[in-house]
């Protein structure tokens, strides 16, 4: 299979030195806020927006998830794996997303704290990459976060060993369906699910430019805790 035509001029925008926030957390949530099309740049970028939101909704697409992220860990030995998760919730601590602690993701952080954390935003040519360590979020703040799940999702938290070998999904489902009766009410955090923060000590942001030109500035963090921001070649 040659994928050799398949080919992007981006063209969108472009990144300035002058325009990025001192602290990179800050200026992810500008660019978080830019992919949910709550403050986009100009009037056009907002109309833009709306028509291919229109489009995705007329050819019955399902709109990306714009808090969706690429986590990778690597085992004690370096071997390393990744998936999709979602982005709950960045504050100055940095990045929290929430799993079951006894998965594959789980097992991995607990051997082995560093991970990556990649953002893809395509309609406005953007990537976000982010490297540190990773510590669990505290119990109650974990709590808080699963009470307000739905009720279905909660119950899933505690039918789901993930990562770990299922005969069939009627197994499952029936293990769903017991846990329903088990818990008519109230239904308490599972001892082996919660929340993880990602400590940022990298991060780089990526905009598409024509020519493969590309726009990228990396912020690293220093020993005093300032972000040192420096252009990288494309």
């Amino acid at each position: 299979m040659n994928l050799g035509d398949f080919r992007e001029n981006y063209q969108r925008d472009a990144l300035d030195r002058a325009a990025l926030d001192a602290n990179p957390l800050s200026q992810f949530e500008t660019w978080f806020r830019d992919a949910t099309g709550e403050q986009s740049q100009s009037r056009w970028r907002k109309i833009g927006i709306a028509l291919y939101k229109l489009w995705s909704a007329i050819c019955n697409h399902r709109p990306a998830d714009i808090n969706a992220m690429t986590l990778a860990t690597a085992d004690k030995n370096g071997k390393p794996s990744t998936r999709t998760v979602l982005l709950k919730s960045v504050d100055e601590r940095g990045f929290i997303f929430f799993t079951n602690y006894d998965s594959r993701k789980g097992r991995e952080l607990a051997e082995n704290p560093n991970a990556a954390l990649t953002f893809f935003w395509s309609d406005l040519e953007r990537q976000v990459c982010v490297a540190g360590s990773v510590t669990k979020l505290p119990v109650a703040e974990s709590e808080a976060y699963f009470k307000s799940r739905p009720r279905g999702s909660q119950l899933a938290a505690w039918a789901s060993n993930q990562s770990e070998i299922v005969p069939d999904r009627a197994t499952l489902e029936a293990k769903w369906r017991e846990l329903e009766v088990k818990f008519p009410a109230e239904i308490p955090l599972p001892p082996n699910w919660g929340g993880f923060i990602l400590r940022p000590e990298r991060i780089e942001f990526w905009q598409g430019r024509p020519s493969r030109l590309h726009d990228r500035f990396n912020y690293a963090k220093q020993s005093d805790g300032s972000w040192k921001i420096e252009r990288l070649s494309p």
